[in-house]
């Protein structure tokens, strides 16, 4: 499934683009095609699931036809589409991220303080939310928490599913986010699913490594790459409270350049997965 809101910004971008060549403002594009001029702004900005009656007026104005038409209706009708994260109880925050993880190529995460969502354990989830003394967000509940971990590493395991590469601050094996022996289980884990998924790759960035223009990266991130080429490339920052979703092409390619340099100081995904086992094994089993 291609994700509906990566097909939304898609969308917004494609229909900007058109009005902009057309050089007709937004509210004359209201008056000639009978759509309000508020909804023109909001598919513009990908604020709202499309209507494709909507769309398609806005089409017809601006002259599209042919195969741009046929291409825009298609993306207007993924854009629209429902997704299994949208059931009750995963919390809109986790829907997001699903939503971005869904149809994309290649998704790769620095991960800084904590185990990525993508690897968790199912006993690794339970335990933290048991554990913490942050509140739920009001439309997540914990059944419903797990059960979005759980649909979302699916589809990154699923036949056609995409590459998936992981770097992890050292200070994310060396700080317990869990008691020992769920965190040893954990990383026995994340070693088991890197040697036998292709697709998996985990790398550890040590504390002392030198990383190139001594470019550190200033919080965790994760970066999407859809294989239209013409969608646009995502980096995701989670905070406590909130998420930020950046598409702007220059904003993007300052995380790629942070992250090309965190894989040449990270370390190769052999000698990872021996410094996993190492940590791992030096955590008590009881």
């Amino acid at each position: 499934m291609i994700s509906p809101y990566v097909r939304r910004l898609r969308l917004a971008a494609e229909l900007r683009e058109l009005r902009e060549q057309a050089g007709v403002s937004a509210q004359d594009l209201a008056k000639r095609s009978g759509v309000y001029r508020q909804m023109i702004s909001k598919l513009e900005n990908a604020h709202v699931a499309p209507n494709q009656e909507d769309v398609q007026r806005l089409l017809d104005v601006l002259g599209v036809e042919g195969d741009k038409w046929t291409q825009l209706v298609q993306i207007t009708a993924e854009a629209a589409s429902h997704g299994w994260w949208e059931s009750s109880g995963i919390g809109e925050r986790q829907a997001r991220f699903a939503n971005l993880e869904a149809g994309a190529s290649v998704i790769r995460e620095y991960q800084q303080n904590l185990i990525p969502g993508l690897l968790q354990t199912e006993e690794f989830i339970a335990t933290r939310l048991a554990n913490t003394e942050l509140p739920l967000p009001p439309d997540a509940e914990v059944a419903g928490v797990l059960k979005g971990r759980v649909g979302r590493q699916r589809m990154l395991h699923r036949p056609a599913g995409p590459s998936y590469e992981v770097i992890l601050d050292e200070v994310v094996l060396r700080r317990r986010s869990v008691p020992a022996e769920v965190f040893r289980r954990q990383l026995g884990h994340i070693v088991d699913l890197s040697r036998q998924e292709e697709r998996v790759t985990v790398r550890v960035l040590p504390v002392d490594a030198e990383i190139p223009g001594y470019n550190i990266p200033e919080c965790s991130f994760s970066m999407y790459t859809y294989p239209d080429d013409g969608d646009p490339d995502v980096v995701a920052l989670e905070t406590v409270t909130t998420d930020l979703v950046l598409t702007d092409p220059e904003h993007t390619a300052q995380f790629e350049m942070v992250y090309g340099g965190l894989i040449r100081a990270a370390l190769s995904a052999e000698r990872s997965r021996e410094m996993l086992t190492d940590v791992a094994g030096s955590l008590p089993s009881h």
